[in-house]
C-alpha cells in the first residue's frame, strides 16, 4: 500500500468525519426554521401555512440530507474498521 504507516485507514476516515460533521451542522444552521417555538408549546402549525423550498434553500436541503447520508456510511465504517 503507498500509505505511510502513521497514515492509517481509520485516520483518514477519522478526518473524513470531522469534515462532514463541520459541514453537517453548517448545513443545518443555514436552514429556515418551518416550526416556531409555539408549535413545540401545542400552537397549530397551521397558521404559518404550507412553504416549499425552491432554489439556493432546496439544494442546501438536499445537500444536507446528502451530507448526514454520507457521515452514517462513515460512522458504520468506523466501527467496522474497529473491529
Amino acid at each position: 500500500m503507498l500509505l505511510s504507516s502513521s497514515v492509517t485507514m481509520s485516520n483518514i476516515l477519522s478526518i473524513i468525519q470531522i469534515i462532514l460533521s463541520v459541514i453537517l451542522i453548517a448545513g443545518i444552521l443555514i436552514q429556515r426554521s418551518e416550526a416556531g417555538l409555539g408549535s413545540a408549546f401545542g400552537a397549530d402549525g397551521l397558521s404559518a401555512g404550507h412553504y416549499t423550498r425552491r432554489g439556493l434553500e432546496k439544494l442546501v436541503f438536499n445537500g444536507t440530507i446528502v451530507v448526514a447520508i454520507l457521515f452514517a456510511i462513515s460512522a458504520f465504517a468506523s466501527i467496522l474498521l474497529s473491529r
